[in-house]
Parts: structure tokens; C-alpha cells; sequence
């Protein structure tokens, strides 16, 4: 499905402050693996994020791992992330939920209701038992994605006194998409309807074959422009404007892929699980494995810097200025697509997805018992 989209929403979207993000639900019918997916680009002004494993804190809590903003030093506020049960979850922002006049002051609360999911829940059900307890008004205008080791899934879009479930199940090819716009919502408003329509393209018709990597190398990196109907890292302009309406923005913050367990395998989401993290700028990130255990979380990725910061995030963003070198047109970002994708093989993009294919390889190898460690 196609939306329009006014070049004004377009410009909102180069700068609008809150959180954005696309993400998809891939039912274990349309994985390549039979794994369920759960995946979002992060969309953030907050630009430095960070990876944690949190211990239980009282009995009857779990485990989980997830990813947080940097300034984030109490580990409150979660932004995607998995647990020891086996239960994922993710959000995107959404604009066309909300009905009613809290100020944008006392709303963005979504990360904490994660945190509480990733403490207590371990179903999809679990998930919605959460939204029914919790005290009105939710403080989100938000989709929650979820996904549980049974392999159910569900998107569930909240505002401040409802929520409206579309499940897994029902989706015929077994993919869900969500931008910043909500289903259930009021028709014809919202954001990104562009890089909707650029999730619809991409992913859509490899329904039944997609896997970690097609989400991150391809779909993360892609700078296909649904308005135009062209990929524009296969055009001859050395600078695009960063308008919005590619999956990569320059306020991407993270490539995240939570990879489940095939339904009914009976296998340990802690060691089956994997949480696929690109962290940084998605065209030039590195993707490490996660798992949900206490040294499930590469160091690099962690905040152990100053200002919580993460080695691996630090060393993105530099990567990223490079890419845009402070360049602007009427204050929108310019990208250079020279330093992701040239003649001479040497772009960001074309130095790091072989990188990132021989990591998953490896990874699942080991996983599946291929290989030995």
C-alpha cells in the first residue's frame, strides 16, 4: 500500500526531534530459517546509544539485554530489546494515535514501559495483560512490536488510554510494517509514509526467504526513494539530500535484528536467541551477536566510555560525519554517497557487508553446532 507524501511532511521528518524509526514483524513462515524476526532502524535525535544485560532485580523478574541511550546511566529506559523467556520487543514512534491534549512534555514514555515488559513478560499476551494494568493516561503514541519463543507476534498501537493488537497470524505473507504512522489510526496522517512505502518494496516480496542479514545489509543500507521509484546510491549524483525518506537517515542510531527460535524446537531462547546489532549509522555499522546472558553483550558495544558512551557507537558517528561533512541545503543534511558506494570498492557500505555476511556465517555456524568454537 502506497501513501502519499506532501514535501512538507518530508521536511518534518529531516528534522523533527522525536523518535522515528521503520521496523518490521517476519513471521517464522517468512524467514529463510523458520525464525521468527523482529527488526528496527532506530530513529533518534539522541545520535549516542549503547547495549546492556540487565540482572534480575527481585524474584519472579528476568534477565534481558536491550538497547539504551547513552545518557541513560540507571538503565530506565529501554528501545529494543530481549529476554531470557524468549520475549522481544521493539517500538516506533507514531502521529496519528494520539486523542488528547497532554503536552509532548509529559508523553515519549515508551521506553519505560519497555523496561517493565522485558522485566515480566514472556508471551505476547503477557504484553497486552501489561497494557491493560498500567495506569492511564500510557503517556505513548506509539507501535509495539513484539514477538515470544512460541513464535507469535503482534504490533500493538497505543495511545494514552487505548491500544489497538494486530497479530502475526493474520498477516497473509506473514510480514508486518511500521513507520510513524499507525493502521488503526486516523487515515491520511502520520509520518513516514515514504519509508513505508520503501519497506513495502524491499522486504514485501522476499516474504519467505528473509533473513538478519537481508534486513541489515540490504534493507538498513538501502537508499531506494519509494517517491521517485529509484535507488539512489545506484545513480550518478555524488550528494542526496537526507530528506527522510530513505530507511537511513541521518538520525539512524541503530540496525537491530532479534532473531527467535524455530517454534517448537524446544530449544533455550538464552542460547538460541541472537540480537544482531548494528549500532551507529546503519550504512557504516559493524553487526556484533548478542546474547541474553550476563557476557552476552561485546564490550565495544557497551557504555563504558565517557557520558556512557560505547566504543563502537563513537567510532560510527565518526564514520557517519564523514559521510555527511557537515554539508547542508536549506539546513537538510547533504549525504555524500561517494564515501558508502564507489568505483573503487571502497565506500563504507561496499567494505563492511562482506564483513558483516562473513559474521553471520560464522555465527550461525557455531550456533547451529557446524562448527567447532
Amino acid at each position: 500500500m502506497k501513501r502519499p507524501i506532501s514535501l512538507i511532511a518530508a521536511l518534518l521528518l529531516a528534522v523533527l526531534p522525536a523518535a522515528a524509526c521503520t521496523s518490521a514483524i517476519i513471521a517464522s513462515k517468512a524467514a529463510r530459517h523458520g525464525r521468527p524476526l523482529l527488526w528496527k532502524n532506530r530513529d533518534t535525535s539522541i545520535i549516542d546509544n549503547k547495549v546492556e544485560y540487565i540482572s534480575p532485580e527481585k524474584p519472579g523478574e528476568m534477565g534481558y539485554v536491550a538497547l539504551f541511550n547513552a545518557k541513560d546511566s540507571k538503565l530506565e529506559e529501554s528501545w529494543m530489546g530481549m529476554n531470557e523467556a524468549g520475549f522481544a520487543v521493539m517500538n516506533t514512534a507514531s502521529y496519528n494515535l494520539k486523542d488528547d491534549n497532554l503536552p509532548e512534555s509529559a508523553m515519549d514514555k515508551e521506553g519505560f514501559i519497555m523496561t517493565k515488559a522485558l522485566r515480566t513478560c514472556k508471551t505476547v499476551d503477557d504484553f497486552a495483560r501489561l497494557l491493560d494494568s498500567l495506569p492511564r493516561p500510557l503517556r505513548v503514541e506509539a507501535n509495539f512490536g513484539v514477538i515470544d519463543a512460541s513464535g507469535d507476534g503482534a504490533f500493538f498501537e497505543a495511545n494514552n488510554h487505548s491500544y489497538q493488537r494486530f497479530n502475526l497470524a493474520d498477516a497473509p505473507d506473514g510480514v508486518m510494517i511500521r513507520t510513524n504512522f499507525s493502521e488503526g489510526g486516523r487515515p491520511g496522517e502520520g509520518l513516514g509514509q515514504a519509508r513505508f512505502s520503501d519497506a513495502e518494496y524491499l522486504i514485501r516480496p522476499h516474504a519467505g526467504d528473509i533473513t538478519p542479514e537481508f534486513l541489515t545489509e540490504e534493507v538498513s543500507r538501502s537508499f531506494y526513494h519509494a517517491p521517485s521509484g529509484k535507488d539512489l546510491a545506484k545513480g550518478s549524483a555524488r550528494w542526496i539530500t537526507d530528506a527522510g525518506e530513505y530507511i537511513p537517515r541521518y538520525k539512524s542510531t541503530a540496525t537491530i535484528v532479534i532473531e527467535g527460535i524455530v517454534p517448537g524446537s524446544g530449544k533455550d531462547p538464552v542460547d538460541d536467541y541472537i540480537m544482531w546489532t548494528g549500532l551507529g549509522y546503519p550504512p557504516c555499522a559493524e553487526i556484533f551477536p548478542v546474547w541474553c546472558r550476563p557476557e552476552g553483550v561485546p564490550a565495544v558495544l557497551q557504555g563504558a566510555g565517557p557520558d556512557g558512551h560505547s566504543p563502537q557507537g563513537d567510532r560510527v558517528k565518526a564514520r557517519r560525519d564523514e559521510v555527511f561533512c557537515g554539508k547542508k541545503v536549506k539546513g537538510i543534511p547533504q549525504i555524500d554517497m561517494q564515501k558508502l558506494v564507489n568505483a573503487g570498492n571502497s565506500g563504507w557500505i561496499q567494505r563492511l557487508v562482506p564483513e558483516n555476511l562473513a559474521t553471520y556465517e560464522r555465527v550461525r555456524r557455531l550456533r547451529e553446532g557446524l562448527d567447532e568454537d
